[in-house]
């Protein structure tokens, strides 16, 4: 597993720890993942993703993965999130009546 959000594609970056006397050490600075299972309304399931905490909030806050992933770009998204968001936008786009 990568450690990287399958949402916002955020990763892993670095820098340095600076000591008091200005001693410079690298480090890596990790994403706080966790695993998760997000209901879908679309697909009437449940989806298990690895995102971060922040990406959970930024999806409670836009109404559900649903809407999170109508308004995502594809290029932060996973291969699997690109897929799961296609098949939302199928089952939506087949459900809504035509005018």
């Amino acid at each position: 597993m990568s450690r990287r959000c399958e949402l916002t594609g955020k990763g892993v970056q670095t820098g340095n720890l600076v000591s008091h006397s200005n001693r410079k050490t690298r480090t890596r600075f990790l994403p706080n993942l966790v695993n998760v299972t997000l209901a879908s309304d679309a697909l009437a399931r449940c989806v298990r993703l690895r995102i971060s905490a922040a990406a959970l909030r930024s999806v409670e806050h836009r109404g559900g993965l649903d809407a999170f992933l109508a308004k995502a770009r594809d290029t932060e998204l996973s291969a699997d999130a690109r897929a799961l968001k296609r098949e939302i936008s199928k089952t939506q786009a087949a459900g809504a009546p035509h005018a």
